[in-house]
């Protein structure tokens, strides 16, 4: 039985051969009956209980922390401190491994990684997590086809056409080379090319380009690894590629792109979506922006760094999309303006939109020209693959476009009276971010939130009260979650367990403190130097979140490809043991959390 060990499940996957036979050497088997206590407070542990089949409940002063079921491992921590702390029982009929505890000394002073996963806390386990995730990361972008990178027109000439007029050619193609067809001969004119031909002093007008071409070309077929492509470079000595699927030439590969590529994506999507010359351009970027977040996701790019990366593309993309719909006069008189997770810089597949506009208050432009580039925006990010936002938060919903003193007017109103609509509207507004027109204009709005708030604890009271719109009572998904081996399988809202949560309860305390940032994490970093929050639960915060992130983007990308709608979901038991351990750990951080922000904000109790 013990050559049956399972060592895919972590923490056990990091273990080499022969830390592999340390296990296999030292692990015995047992049985416990539904309701047996396998391990009680104040006992020394002499061993690492793996779970094979059953489940089992942790209490702490007869209250359920936590739940384990098949592949997870306990009690690690009583283990190393010499005495149990916890009561551990046997929920149902329990079969478990017996890792003795000289076994497990001997992994941890070989592994560090095994250590960290068994052990460590949060941020440690996520760090060790990190480190495996990166040493992946160049292998997978490196396996990219050619046809993914930005592949240049190839725009042909014939080989008697003279220089000026080539050059006349690439300076309005925006083009570094063309291709230059003389009989059966295909070759290549660069820049390089064109500098000699000046040096060379002859007349340009008068000489042909096929006299400074070069006919030695190098080509790569559209679907050949991004690795090969590299590789054909350095062994050629020459800087770009032609691409051709048999006959037909797909277009130019420059060496410039494909280090681009290979070093970041994001570089290659913003160029095509600044140089866009139409909406339909536009979408065809916007569906790579998801392909996009799969590979960097799969590849170990930590969560915080996609955000960033999504919230500067779609910056790019609805600013490239607001300058081809909106008026060089509109476009002079506004600004702009997403909200929510967009606005923080959170968001990672497309979910609603969450946007607005304020004019100047002087502008001139006309009230039906403004509501048709509004109507047009929101069609177009639909279209884009953006679903419209059910509560109607975008530019096409008149309430959400206004010039500056008229939307001063609503913040004050949402402020002075606080019913739960204008309640919404402000915590959705506070994550304004501009990423077209003036940002002052939506400065000037913002400026108005700081007075009003100013010792008004009434106000922030309810404002802070929706972090205990999902509680975890009795019952609920907390239970559900520490004792999941006795229930039928259920599905864990991210957002509602977790990600609301932590999310709310900082805007509402950066709100208290006038924050100005809109991020999750940049306001944790002004809290802390605020003194409001201790900065080991800061990190916490910031871990769990991104952890629960992560998981939601990890279960929204099978969805997609298994071309489901996206649910926001994961079914608890499918998650590795692992992501069971995180999970009941950002958990129990989101729900200390949450009566640090119920103490603040003197909230009843749920």
């Amino acid at each position: 039985m013990p050559n049956a060990f399972d060592f895919s499940a972590s923490p056990f996957d990091c273990l080499d051969e022969a830390e592999q036979k340390i296990v296999r050497d030292s692990v015995d088997i047992a049985y416990f009956r539904e309701g047996e206590a396998i391990l009680e407070p104040g006992v020394e542990p002499s061993h690492l209980f793996i779970i094979i089949k059953g489940h089992v409940s942790q209490f702490d002063a007869g209250e359920a922390v936590a739940g384990y079921g098949p592949n997870d491992c306990f009690d690690g921590r009583s283990l190393m401190a010499g005495l149990a702390s916890s009561r551990f029982v046997a929920a149902e009929e329990v079969v478990t491994y017996l890792l003795a505890k000289a076994a497990v000394n001997a992994l941890i002073a070989r592994n560090a990684t095994f250590g960290a996963l068994l052990f460590s806390d949060l941020s440690n386990k996520l760090g060790a997590l990190a480190q495996r995730h990166e040493q992946r990361e160049m292998h997978a972008l490196t396996m990219s086809r050619v046809e993914e990178a930005f592949l240049r027109p190839a725009h042909v000439v014939e080989g008697a056409a003279d220089i000026v007029t080539v050059a006349r050619l690439m300076q309005a193609e925006h083009s570094s080379s063309v291709l230059v067809r003389d009989g059966d001969r295909l070759g290549i004119f660069t820049n390089t090319a064109l500098q000699r031909a000046v040096v060379d002093g002859q007349p340009l007008d008068r000489r042909p380009v096929r006299e400074l071409a070069t006919f030695s070309l190098v080509s790569i077929a559209p679907d050949a690894p991004l690795f090969d492509a590299l590789a054909l470079m350095i062994r050629h000595q020459v800087h770009r590629l032609v691409v051709a699927d048999g006959s037909r030439i797909v277009g130019l590969l420059e060496q410039l792109d494909l280090l681009s590529f290979l070093s970041n994506h994001s570089y290659l999507i913003t160029v095509r979506i600044v140089r866009a010359q139409s909406l339909d351009e536009l979408r065809s970027e916007a569906g790579k922006i998801t392909g996009f977040i799969a590979l960097l996701y799969r590849s170990g790019t930590r969560v915080g760094q996609i955000g960033k990366l999504v919230q500067a593309l779609n910056a790019k993309l609805f600013e490239r999309t607001w300058q081809l719909i909106a008026p060089p006069e509109l476009l002079a008189d506004s600004c702009l303006f997403v909200m929510g997770s967009e606005g923080r810089g959170e968001q990672l597949l497309k979910t609603d939109q969450d946007n607005g506009l304020v004019l100047r208050d002087d502008t001139t432009v006309a009230d039906a020209v403004v509501e048709s580039a509004c109507l047009r925006f929101s069609a177009a990010l639909r279209n884009f693959g953006y679903p419209e936002c059910p509560g109607g938060i975008m530019v096409s919903n008149p309430a959400w476009r206004h010039r500056v003193s008229d939307f001063c007017i609503r913040v004050r109103r949402w402020l002075l009276r606080p019913d739960p609509e204008g309640l919404i509207a402000l915590a959705t507004f506070i994550d304004a971010h501009a990423v077209a027109g003036d940002a002052s204009l939506l400065g000037a709005v913002r400026a108005e939130i700081g007075p009003f708030v100013a010792a008004n604890d009434a106000l922030l009271s309810r404002f802070a009260a929706p972090i205990d719109l999902f509680p975890d009572a009795p019952g609920g998904w907390w239970s559900r979650l520490l004792l999941f081996g006795e229930h039928e399988p259920q599905s864990l809202d991210l957002k509602r367990a977790g990600i609301f949560p932590i999310v709310h309860g900082v805007r509402s305390l950066a709100l208290r403190d006038h924050v100005q940032a809109t991020g999750t994490i940049a306001r944790l970093d002004a809290l802390v130097a605020n003194g409001r929050i201790p900065v080991e639960l800061a990190g916490d915060l910031g871990d769990s979140l991104h952890f629960l992130m992560g998981l939601k983007l990890k279960a929204g990308l099978a969805e997609s490809d298994a071309g489901h709608g996206f649910s926001g979901s994961v079914q608890v038991e499918r998650l590795s043991s692992l992501e069971r351990d995180l999970l009941k750990d950002a958990l129990a951080v989101v729900k200390r959390f949450k009566e640090l922000v119920r103490h603040q904000f003197q909230l009843e109790r749920a």
